[in-house]
């Protein structure tokens, strides 16, 4: 379980809520725990982003358990009625005891929801990432791909990438071959490429509206999550949930700011693997094989549960919104360089 307190400088209530919030991790045994992390707000659009309706604010795998949608996002400070209808500067730890509780039932605490391993897992390569080396023309012809998916919403053709690999004295033929090789992009049986993560050729349930630009499919919602910070352009990403249909969508503009529809969802992000027990390994199979299909939108974290539950040979974790936005962000930030700064608070 993830947890963060939210705060403007110097906030007197945030200490109570940081006590109060690890006695309620005691009551339910969760503890002895590591310090809790404070994010520090100092103006309103990091208010916005992390979702700050007043301070303090905790959230629970990035999602705020006392919002009321109807208060906006902001600096000032926060009251929480107790119990006996009191108001005070922080929950009480009778609430905060019931929000944990409700969150391990939605979909963290036991052994299956454990911290999602990105770093050794297909999305993110392995831990290698997903910046092609520059070393024979990789990163040029795989930079050219990711740029004609953002500005015409479809992949290049040969001749279009003739010039990218001039200088490297190869052909696009060869050099797509090794990006399919190292699983920086998918090509089909004729070679004609059917992906560049977080781009896709075919339509997914993950549409993405470039601002200024086409309409797009991405590969999964991390992807979708990640291709502002990629072009440093709002976009709007709508999905589906898996399990009901409900719609999901997300608007995230270029400064990595995110708003949520509805306000409850999150990401489902896991791998096929064969049993419970056991992952696949680290470089064994392609992302869009292994995993692309099982990272999901879904409107609610029981949703999602009930979904992996009814999967049993898919192994991941409920992601709460800050993380997977964070996540989208550092994997598919980096693409295409230099690019416009994009800070994570």
């Amino acid at each position: 379980m993830e947890l963060v307190v939210v705060a403007v400088p110097d906030c007197p209530n945030a200490p109570t809520l940081e006590r109060r919030l690890a006695q309620a991790l005691a009551d339910i045994g969760a503890g002895p725990t590591a310090s809790i992390p404070r994010r520090t707000v100092a103006d309103t659009e990091q208010a916005a982003r992390w979702q700050m309706r007043g301070s303090p604010t905790v959230l629970i795998d990035g999602i705020d358990p006392f919002a009321d949608p109807a208060v906006p996002t902001g600096l000032a400070c926060r009251m929480f009625r107790d119990e006996q209808g009191r108001l005070e500067g922080a929950p009480s730890v009778a609430a905060l005891r019931r929000a944990l509780e409700q969150a391990l039932t939605d979909g963290s605490g036991p052994a299956r929801w454990e911290r999602f391993p990105v770093w050794s897992d297909a999305l993110g390569r392995a831990g290698a990432g997903r910046l092609a080396p520059v070393a024979g023309g990789l990163r040029a012809v795989h930079q050219r791909v990711l740029r004609c998916f953002a500005e015409t919403g479809h992949a290049p053709g040969m001749a279009e990438l003739a010039d990218s690999v001039r200088p490297y004295g190869a052909s696009p033929e060869q050099v797509l071959a090794e990006l399919h090789a190292a699983d920086f992009l998918r090509l089909d049986a004729a070679g004609h490429i059917l992906a560049a993560y977080p781009f896709s050729s075919v339509p997914t349930a993950h549409r993405v509206e470039i601002a200024g630009g086409p309409q797009v499919f991405a590969m999964c919602a991390i992807d979708a999550l990640g291709i502002a910070a990629m072009l440093g352009r709002d976009v709007h990403v709508t999905s589906t949930d898996p399990l009901d249909g409900r719609p999901v969508t997300v608007e995230v503009t270029a400064s990595g700011q995110a708003r949520w529809t509805p306000a409850t969802a999150v990401v489902f992000a896991g791998q096929l693997v064969t049993c419970d027990s056991c992952v696949p390994a680290p470089g064994s199979a392609a992302a869009a094989e292994v995993c692309c299909g099982y990272v999901n939108f879904f409107a609610d974290p029981a949703g999602a549960r009930t979904w992996a539950d009814a999967n049993p040979q898919v192994s991941g974790q409920v992601l709460g919104q800050q993380t997977a936005l964070e996540l989208g962000v550092a994997t598919f930030g980096p693409l295409l360089i230099p690019r416009p700064h994009v800070s994570v608070y």
